[in-house]
């Protein structure tokens, strides 16, 4: 599905809307460029879980950590890996037995190490200023 968002708000709406019908252990893998709207669509997902907590970019420490939902949320930033054998380093299998939902920001740093049928989300920028074009896959799906 594609999407077409004017806002940060209406962004992180779109993540508010697709967190219910998230299940235990799914992956979601982000693709986009600086700035595109990766964490504004992450902090949507905190809130559609309920997950409490300020929801910020984990650039420098790789991953944090949102509890107290209906799942909890690991949001990961892989922007300062350089390989994907470095996301095992820091505990990628216990985050995803976990059984919460992972949103991977810079995913395609890691592309060997994620699951084939996790969901993609792809945010470039659109036409206008604050316009964001968001699809949204499954696996290989098209």
């Amino acid at each position: 599905m594609t999407y077409v968002t004017n806002s940060p708000e209406e962004t992180e709406a779109l993540g508010a809307a697709l967190a219910p019908g998230l299940e235990p252990g799914v992956v979601l893998a982000f693709t986009g460029d600086l700035g595109a709207g990766k964490t504004a669509f992450v902090r949507g997902l905190a809130r559609g879980l309920g997950c409490s907590g300020r929801v910020t970019s984990p650039t420098f420490t790789i991953v944090n950590e949102y509890e107290g939902g209906r799942l909890p949320l690991f949001h990961f930033d892989l922007y300062r890996l350089d390989s994907a054998g470095e996301l095992f380093d820091i505990g990628w299998e216990d985050y995803l037995a976990r059984g919460g939902v992972c949103a991977v920001e810079w995913s395609e740093k890691a592309a060997g190490a994620l699951e084939e049928d996790c969901l993609r989300v792809d945010l470039r920028r659109g036409g206008d200023d604050g316009q964001r074009i968001i699809t949204v896959t499954k696996g290989g799906e098209a």
